[in-house]
């Protein structure tokens, strides 16, 4: 990277900032994600190498502004481990993986100086709205702000439907819409499913069954947008089988 980076090196290199490189590190993640979905591992192996890419890329980046390197960033993780391991590596006890959870939180809240900060503080502005919301709900279950149970999540499913039925600006529609999904949100945490990994597996599971509708049709000799829909369904329903 220091060679690609260098004043005779690649022109498309040279030229990166970390604002333009940061879409390739989420979109690096993602491919990652995919080969562990489908249990490829030989392109796991590849994409595990392009996602390890953009740490060397930020990282030198850093290095030429006189930030930091490659190495502080693998020293700080390094200590970290270490720090928030303290029944590994020091005198503590943790038998179970809550109580590993509960000493890194208290050991993570500790490194903490600046002055307390409002519990919903801190999540990245970033991150996908789905994400988002999961940390946002998370948190403010962790402080007692919660429904009771699963089904109080559905019922409150229920009724932000109604509400939206009940819509007639964009704006409005636009409110209750985000009203539910952040209710979906938090009835994906109740059944621990993460929300994010479960959009991502529907997309791909229907972009996989309308593939198959679009070949049966052709098959078939059908104009796609021509045919009817009880006909469609009905490949529909033979992937779905499949």
């Amino acid at each position: 990277m220091q060679r690609l980076r260098a004043p005779d090196g690649c022109p498309w290199d040279r030229e990166q900032t970390f604002d333009s490189i940061k879409r390739y590190t989420l979109e690096e993640t993602y491919e990652v994600i995919d080969a562990i979905d489908a249990r490829d591992w030989n392109g796991l192996k590849e994409e595990l190498g392009d996602l390890l890419l953009q740490p060397v890329f930020h990282a030198q980046m850093a290095a030429e502004e006189g930030l930091f390197d490659v190495a502080d960033s693998l020293r700080a993780i390094n200590e970290k481990l270490i720090r928030r391991h303290p029944h590994i590596f020091g005198d503590a006890t943790a038998e179970t993986a809550g109580d590993v959870k509960r000493v890194w939180d208290a050991i993570k809240a500790g490194e903490k100086s600046e002055a307390p900060k409002g519990r919903l503080d801190g999540i990245s502005k970033s991150l996908p709205a789905l994400m988002e919301a999961k940390e946002i709900s998370a948190r403010a279950a962790k402080a007692g702000f919660d429904w009771a149970n699963a089904g109080q999540v559905v019922e409150k499913l229920h009724e932000e439907l109604e509400e939206l039925g009940r819509t007639e600006t964009p704006r409005e529609k636009e409110d209750e819409m985000g009203d539910l999904f952040f209710v979906l949100v938090n009835l994906a945490r109740f059944h621990n499913v993460d929300p994010e990994l479960a959009l991502h597996r529907a997309n791909a599971k229907f972009k996989k069954r309308f593939a198959h509708v679009e070949m049966r049709a052709a098959q078939d000799g059908r104009i796609f947008e021509e045919t009817p829909i009880e006909e469609l369904e009905a490949y529909w329903t033979e992937a779905k089988k499949q």
